[in-house]
C-alpha cells in the first residue's frame, strides 16, 4: 500500500511539473513513465470507456467539412486537443482544424511566422498554432493587427526546421 501511494504521489508530482510546460514536446522521463505505467497497471478498468481511444482521433468531418473545431469546445478541452496535437502530430496531419483567438506575428532572422495563440483555461499556458495564409498577402498591409481576435480554418500539417518539427495550418482562410 505504501509503495502504491509513493507512486502515486510521484506520477501526481511529475503531472503537475508538466502542466504549464514551455511547449517543449519532448518525451518525459523513463521513471514518470514508468511510474504512471505501474500506478495504472494495478488499477482494474471498470468501464468501457477506459479502453477507447481518443475522441479526437474518431471525430468525423462536420457538415462544414471541419475535422477539429476547437471553437466549439470548452477551453479544456482545446487546452487537451492542442496539447495531443503538439505531442502526435502525425494523427492530425491532413485534418482540417478551426481555431480562433488572437493574432501574432514573429519575426525571426529573415523568416516571419504569423500565428492564432490558443490560451488554455487558466491562460498561463498559451500556445500558438502557426498558419500559412492561402493566396497572395502582403504584412501588414493585409494582416490583422496584433492581438487582434481572429478565426483561422487550415488544413494541418507538420514541418522540419533544422532539427526541431513544428506544426502549422497551411492553405488557411482568415477571418478578421
Amino acid at each position: 500500500m505504501k509503495k502504491l501511494i509513493s507512486l502515486l504521489f510521484t506520477a501526481l508530482f511529475v503531472l503537475s511539473l508538466a502542466a504549464c510546460s514551455n511547449g517543449n514536446t519532448s518525451q518525459p522521463a523513463a521513471p514518470a513513465s514508468s511510474a504512471v505505467s505501474e500506478t495504472t497497471a494495478e488499477i482494474p478498468a471498470t468501464s468501457p470507456a477506459a479502453t477507447e481511444p481518443a475522441a479526437a482521433n474518431q471525430s468525423a468531418k462536420s457538415a462544414d467539412g471541419i475535422d477539429v473545431d476547437l471553437t466549439a469546445m470548452s477551453s479544456t478541452m482545446v487546452y487537451s486537443d492542442v496539447l495531443n496535437m503538439q505531442q502526435t502530430p502525425d494523427e492530425y496531419i491532413g485534418k482540417i482544424v478551426k481555431m480562433k483567438g488572437p493574432f501574432n506575428v514573429s519575426e525571426i532572422g529573415d523568416n516571419r511566422y504569423f500565428a492564432c495563440i490558443i490560451a488554455d483555461a487558466t491562460a498561463c499556458c498559451s500556445t500558438g498554432i502557426e498558419f500559412v495564409w492561402a493566396g497572395d498577402h502582403s504584412y501588414p498591409e493585409d494582416y490583422p493587427k496584433k492581438d487582434q481576435e481572429i478565426t483561422v480554418v487550415g488544413t494541418f500539417n507538420t514541418y522540419m526546421e533544422g532539427s526541431s518539427k513544428y506544426m502549422q495550418l497551411k492553405d488557411a482562410e482568415v477571418e478578421f
